[in-house]
């Protein structure tokens, strides 16, 4: 029999499907898309996605093709949308399996009307991010292109689509008129895209949707807020992910004693420390060491010393705990334990990458289903 595993995310399913009726009451659009690329901003794509349709979602989307199907292979039957694709995506497969494909080129359009005839697409232009999408010198082409195609049943035009920079109100309000342009010159060529959508979690929260059909929300379903020092309760949102360990060792130290590599933090007086079995294989930023915090036996406890590959140290002062004492290194601050923004904010990140980045060796627990 195998022992229990010392790291844990536990991942509440009932808080993504509470999340995703939130977001899909707030945007108001006919569809709403749930992202679950990168295994559900590590927390289980399958799971999550399972738990987004469950609280509303009608759509999910990931990123590349390969992601798509293993949803199917895991026997998930709902639209799905891929949007990044290198030079060797499988468009074929992914139009057996029913999956749209988000096109960003003139190429890619003609490569998925050669390999994967009766596909669906969705045109992705681009609006500002100067990243994947058609250019706007190129939308009257590609428009005109994928309309012909279309005509001739060699795809369908499913959707037309963008991605806002959300640097400020009035960069959002310019690509919101650019994207306003693409789609009047796609309807001029004779496209009718039922999909129509531009937002992502920000946008959905704070901007007016009455223009496009579509949503796409990924760090709002779990329970993340993606504006800087904001709380995800006061947008109605429940983290989702719980990270756990235990207390593997503990030691008293006295004045003087350096802690972990390069001695970067040295005990001012007598202390005890305890010493947390994770570290950044498993995800744990080495950018935060001697600034986070971890919650054990009630109370925040700062880690001393640098984060190292499978372990950090923390300080107890004068408290003893014993070996195995749960650690909760982050979850939701409601419950008064660090939250990933935390986490994000002493390691000078953003709490998107402080949940994507947890590692293989912790065992994911999906509660609440």
């Amino acid at each position: 029999m195998s022992a229990a595993p010392t790291r844990v995310a536990q991942v509440d399913l009932g808080a993504i499907a509470a999340n995703v009726r939130r977001l899909r009451a707030v945007a108001g659009t006919p569809h709403h898309l749930a992202v679950v690329k990168a295994d559900g901003y590590g927390h289980g794509a399958a799971p999550v996605a399972r738990a987004a349709l469950a609280g509303g979602a009608d759509w999910l989307g990931v990123a590349d093709v390969d992601e798509a199907l293993a949803l199917r292979a895991a026997g998930i039957d709902a639209p799905i949308l891929a949007w990044l694709h290198g030079a060797g995506a499988d468009f074929g497969a992914a139009a057996t399996a029913r999956i749209d494909v988000g096109v960003s080129s003139r190429a890619q359009l003609e490569r998925v009307a050669a390999t994967a005839p009766g596909a669906a697409v969705q045109l992705k232009l681009e609006t500002g991010l100067s990243r994947n999408g058609i250019a706007p010198e190129e939308w009257a082409d590609a428009v005109g292109l994928a309309a012909a195609l279309e005509r001739e049943g060699r795809l369908t035009v499913s959707g037309v689509f963008s991605h806002l920079a959300n640097t400020s109100p009035e960069s959002d309000a310019l690509a919101e008129r650019a994207f306003a342009d693409g789609l009047r010159l796609a309807r001029a060529a004779g496209l009718a895209p039922e999909l129509v959508h531009l937002a992502a979690t920000a946008a959905a929260l704070r901007r007016d949707q009455s223009a496009c059909t579509m949503v796409r929300t990924g760090i709002g379903i779990y329970g993340l807020s993606p504006f800087e020092a904001d709380d995800p309760a006061a947008e109605g949102l429940r983290p989702a992910m719980t990270l756990t360990t235990e207390v593997a060792a503990t030691r008293r130290v006295q004045a003087g004693a350096g802690v972990s590599y390069d001695h970067t933090w040295r005990a001012p007086h007598a202390t005890n420390l305890a010493l947390v079995p994770v570290g950044y294989a498993d995800g744990i930023p080495r950018s935060a060491s001697n600034r986070a915090e971890v919650t054990i036996a009630g109370r925040r406890r700062p880690v001393r010393g640098r984060i190292a590959m499978d372990q950090f140290v923390v300080e107890l002062g004068a408290d003893v705990v014993p070996v195995g004492e749960p650690v909760t290194v982050f979850g939701d601050p409601a419950t008064g334990v660090p939250s990933a923004t935390d986490w994000a904010d002493w390691a000078g990140t953003i709490n998107y990458e402080i949940v994507t980045r947890i590692g293989p060796r912790v065992a994911r627990r999906h509660v609440g289903a």
